[in-house]
């Protein structure tokens, strides 16, 4: 796989092909038993995910992974984490420096909330977040990081179609404004059709078709995979 600086690549194929697998390696969660990651012409491979998110990458979950009890502002404030650099001892201090910073990265979160419609949230409990409003504020807190690759594991999952349109226009403003690569697994064809130039199809660990998104839905391997053989034929 690779991907292009400002490129966007739609990873897709049938439930259990390995997207999420992939998207776990990429951003540490998993260690690789063979072959490499580079990234920004570094090899990456076996860091641990902190580091991965410090050199420039962020991403978001399938299962909505905010801290439910915290308040969307601080959500989002703890997606800058990598970038604070005061020491134990200002922090428990409140020195000069550590209270620069924390108001310095309280500001950037309030102008992503205000940037993702979210700024009435901002002292709510991301548990009582309406679901596509959870979403947002999920892939605010991976931006405030101001990443170079954002991975996106199904974004458009549990929207109404309301919600999912909205959703298409932020991304593709979000790509352009923060001039991001993204790397996104979606199961609406129509996101993906919308988004993407090109998808990569897994089936069963391996890839099928790299290409189009409308090739895609022509190829003879891809359609055996989400439909079975005996029903393409």
């Amino acid at each position: 796989m690779h991907l292009e600086e400002g490129s966007l690549l739609g990873l897709i194929g049938p439930n259990g092909a390995g997207k999420t697998t992939v998207f776990n390696i990429i951003s540490g969660v998993y260690r690789p038993s063979a072959g490499n990651i580079l990234f920004n012409g570094q090899e990456i491979t076996g860091w641990p995910g902190y580091r991965i998110m410090a050199s420039g990458m962020g991403r978001t979950f399938q299962n909505i992974r905010l801290f439910k009890d915290m308040t969307a502002l601080d959500n989002i404030r703890l997606g800058a984490f990598a970038h604070y650099n005061y020491s134990f001892f200002q922090a428990i201090c409140r020195l000069p420096f550590f209270s620069r910073q924390e108001r310095q990265f309280t500001s950037q979160a309030i102008e992503m909330l205000e940037r993702f419609g979210l700024r009435h949230y901002a002292a709510t409990p991301a548990r009582n977040l309406p679901y596509g409003e959870q979403r947002r504020l999920e892939i605010a807190r991976a931006l405030i990081s101001r990443p170079r690759l954002l991975l996106l594991d199904e974004p458009a999952a549990g929207m109404n179609q309301a919600e999912t349109v909205t959703l298409v226009d932020l991304l593709k403003e979000l790509r352009q404004e923060f001039k991001l690569a993204i790397l996104l697994i979606e199961h609406h064809m129509g996101v993906v059709l919308e988004l993407c130039e090109r998808v990569q199809v897994l089936d069963f660990g391996a890839t099928i078709f790299a290409g189009s998104p409308q090739e895609a839905q022509q190829d003879q391997q891809v359609l055996e995979a989400y439909l079975g053989k005996d029903e393409v034929e």
